[in-house]
């Protein structure tokens, strides 16, 4: 008799797709450090052993999850972003991180619980933010940016400008008087970011 296939075996992208998204819920819930591996196999209806065999250890599954989403969220932006306005991904960005806290909250796990000056994957981070730093150089000696900003600085500005408000609601909230969640904190801060976007042009 012929030995009965788990369902996940037959659709292994599926699996993967699964379990990483159960990963990032749980990571962006308690952080690496508290993260369980037991929870995220329940979260994604998946045995430890089927996690395991996509992912090899926590470590493995956690970079996964990094790489899925930073790769994910720069072809949503890019698709929508006119090429010779590199600044004009700002609100994009924006809502975009509105549209994926658990991603923020993740980073934001990272930061407390980092005790020294590496974080997992670093190497690979750091090629991401190298390549997006040199793209907005390339800006610079084509006319479309200025040149008198330092280009890694105004990367930084960047991912701050459409981070800070749903990495530290709290702040947001009692400076402007509402929460980033609601529609027109939302509205007001896109067009915030549309204006001091003209500022980075020659």
């Amino acid at each position: 008799m012929a030995a009965k296939k788990h369902p996940a075996a037959r659709d292994p992208d599926s699996t993967r797709r699964r379990i990483l998204s159960a990963a990032l819920q749980e990571f962006s819930a308690a952080g690496f450090a508290g993260t369980r591996v037991d929870a995220i196999a329940r979260r994604a209806k998946v045995n430890k052993r089927m996690l395991y065999h996509y992912f090899r250890d926590k470590e493995g599954l956690f970079r996964a999850v990094l790489r899925h989403k930073i790769s994910e969220r720069q072809n949503q932006v890019a698709a929508k972003s006119p090429r010779n306005e590199p600044l004009s991904s700002l609100p994009l960005w924006f809502k975009q991180n509105g549209q994926d806290t658990d991603w923020v909250r993740l980073l934001a796990w990272e930061s407390l619980q980092t005790t020294d000056d590496k974080v997992l994957d670093e190497t690979e981070r750091r090629r991401v933010a190298r390549r997006l730093v040199a793209d907005l150089k390339k800006k610079q000696a084509a006319g479309i940016l200025r040149k008198d900003v330092v280009a890694a600085h105004l990367q930084l500005a960047k991912t701050s400008l459409a981070m800070f408000p749903f990495a530290l609601p709290q702040i947001a909230r009692i400076i402007l008087g509402s929460s980033p969640h609601q529609p027109r904190f939302q509205q007001e801060y896109a067009r915030f970011l549309e204006k001091i976007s003209v500022a980075f042009r020659p």
